[in-house]
């Protein structure tokens, strides 16, 4: 499993991470980003994609 990490002191809710990985992150009606803490392994090229389009740098995976 990957562990996906957002500082949400740095997110702005640009939602680009939705783009990239629909599903693990999503904006909610209130324009919060909201996201999956786990995330299977196969998904791994998405959160990468994800973490690589944010423009705040705010997404980071572990594991």
């Amino acid at each position: 499993m990957i562990k996906v990490i957002v500082d949400m002191n740095l997110c702005q809710s640009h939602g680009e991470c939705v783009y990239a990985a629909p599903g693990v992150f999503e904006l909610g009606d209130d324009d919060v980003l909201r996201w999956q803490e786990e995330v299977d392994e196969s998904r791994r090229e998405e959160l990468e994609e994800a973490v690589n389009v944010c423009p705040m740098m705010a997404i980071r995976l572990e594991g």
